[in-house]
């Protein structure tokens, strides 16, 4: 059984009770400063991007690489083995056309969002963004290559690749 409140008790808050002082209230701004980590496998990850090269973790007992590299195998359920530093060509494992930017207005040049599975990996994929082609030409399994910022506009960030373009098999 349940009971629906048609009107609840007490004196409602009105704001001209706060602003003539009626209520009493305390204003304050907390000066709370953090820092944030990436953790030692996105950190390094990250850090390697602006060095154009793509890294992942491999695991010995399975044999499964992940990129974005992860310190713990989720198929054995132990630590990953090693840093394997990876080509940056892959394929496109999943994708979509976007005529739709990131604060909802319409865009004229569709983006291409896609999982990109990097070559020598195992079940795992970057989202990134396909480029210098038609959205019409994009297929799964299309075989696609980073292109990367140059070497002074990057910052350790996966926007230091600017997208993936489509490669010849």
């Amino acid at each position: 059984m349940s009971i629906k409140i048609k009107e609840y008790a007490g004196t409602p808050l009105r704001e001209e009770d706060l602003k003539q002082g009626k209520v009493l209230s305390i204003g304050y701004s907390p000066k709370a400063k953090y820092t944030w980590s990436a953790g030692l496998a996105i950190g390094r990850y990250l850090a390697e991007l602006k060095n154009t090269r793509i890294v992942g973790r491999q695991c010995d007992k399975c044999g499964r690489t992940v990129v974005p590299p992860r310190m713990f195998c989720e198929w054995c359920f132990r630590p990953n083995d090693r840093w394997v530093i990876l080509k940056d060509s892959g394929v496109v494992n999943t994708y979509s056309i976007s005529c739709i930017a990131a604060d909802a207005t319409r865009i004229k040049e569709p983006l291409i969002p896609a999982v990109i599975q990097i070559d020598g990996t195992t079940d795992a994929g970057i989202l990134h963004l396909v480029g210098e082609t038609d959205p019409k030409k994009v297929k799964f399994g299309m075989k696609v290559q980073a292109v990367w910022k140059r070497p002074e506009d990057r910052t350790g960030a996966i926007t230091d690749i600017r997208y993936f373009r489509p490669i010849e098999r």
